[in-house]
């Protein structure tokens, strides 16, 4: 008998999420720089009274796939938002000096 594998229907990814990473990892605030050739997403966890913070996780992504990303992310916004209201802003956001390098924003 052959040793057959599963075809998976055309255009049809198969993608594992181990454990550890479904568990996912808590960021209260991220930080975003860019190059010509691509986007850093840092996802940094910030405690309250503590001055110290950690990037818990970094993302690189070429600019089109960030693209693709902030369009993902306002369409599922759009939803959240029609379905439990609109999102408040609060303009008590941290403040702490850009000497990262680079171009860079925050979310």
């Amino acid at each position: 008998m052959e040793n057959e594998e599963k075809k998976l229907p055309e255009n049809q990814i198969n993608i594992e999420l181990t454990e550890d990473v479904a568990e996912g990892v808590y960021a209260n605030l991220a930080m975003i720089a860019h190059s010509n050739s691509e986007f850093v997403l840092d996802f940094i966890r910030m405690m309250p009274g503590v001055p110290k913070a950690k990037v818990k996780s970094r993302v690189i992504l070429t600019p089109e796939h960030a693209k693709r990303l902030m369009h993902a992310l306002q369409d599922n916004l759009q939803k959240y938002e029609q379905s439990f209201g609109p999102i408040k802003r609060t303009e008590d956001a941290p403040k702490f000096p850009m000497g990262f390098g680079g171009t860079m924003g925050e979310a």
